[in-house]
């Protein structure tokens, strides 16, 4: 994207190649937000706190939020995404970024957490405290707009985390996973995958534990409200991110 159309820029940590920015590249491009892809994978370093941009995004991955010996980035981006949380920079974290925060944050994650993998469409039931979120509130307005009782997302997950950190507010549930989204300072997290589109969640499904016959029929019958929620999110993320520079002056392309 040109400078001349972009309003701001965020910093987006990828932690595993098959992992991407997916449906969010296109969503957040057309809200004037530039992206700057950190591949954490692939040697590329972590940014400090001042360098972050507008904002922080940081994706899922196929490592647990402990393994430091497979991924030696992660007790520095356990730190980044802490410090961006209490710094006030508009973040998104996303599955094993959740956790990370979590972690991070005095909260727990288990390692293949019972009751199993939650794979496929999930439905998100949001809690009275995100209508009061200035990120999720619009997509929790919107699902009770539209009569329906829950937000569907994919999800492919099989750790998750078991306790929250005791300044986090939780904002969401599932009908496998209690702790679907939370909020510690400005860093909004989620277990599910508003990101995923249905060619990210069919490679997810190669997996020997999914079925991805299942999955996919899920995904496929539940398209639309998966499209609008994905949307609606990114959207509302864009706009929080735009807001937060429009406040403090910093995101701006130099």
């Amino acid at each position: 994207m040109d400078d001349e159309m972009t309003s701001a820029t965020i910093t987006v940590v990828q932690s595993s190649h098959d992992v991407p920015l997916g449906s969010f590249e296109t969503h957040l491009a057309s809200a004037g937000i530039g992206v700057r892809v950190v591949r954490a994978y692939d040697g590329d370093a972590l940014p400090a706190l001042a360098d972050l941009g507008a904002g922080l995004l940081v994706l899922g991955g196929r490592m647990s939020a402990h393994d430091d010996e497979v991924a030696p980035w992660l007790p520095a981006l356990r730190t980044l995404l802490l410090d961006a949380a209490h710094g006030g920079v508009p973040t998104l974290a996303v599955c094993l970024g959740a956790q990370l925060l979590a972690v991070a944050a005095g909260g727990r994650v288990e390692v293949d957490a019972p009751p199993g993998r939650e794979a496929g469409a999930a439905r998100i039931f949001w809690r009275p405290e995100a209508s009061d979120d200035p990120v999720v509130r619009p997509v929790a307005r919107a699902v009770a707009a539209a009569g329906e009782r829950a937000s569907v997302f994919p999800a492919m997950h099989a750790d998750a985390v078991s306790e929250l950190p005791d300044d986090a507010v939780w904002l969401a549930s599932s009908n496998m996973y209690p702790f679907q989204a939370f909020r510690i300072g400005s860093a909004l997290a989620v277990q599910f995958h508003p990101e995923a589109d249905r060619d990210l969640v069919a490679l997810w499904a190669q997996d020997d534990d999914v079925d991805a016959a299942t999955v996919l029929a899920e995904i496929d019958e539940a398209s639309e409200r998966i499209a609008r929620a994905g949307s609606d999110l990114a959207a509302a993320f864009a706009a929080h991110v735009l807001e937060a520079r429009d406040r403090t002056g910093h995101g701006v392309p130099a």
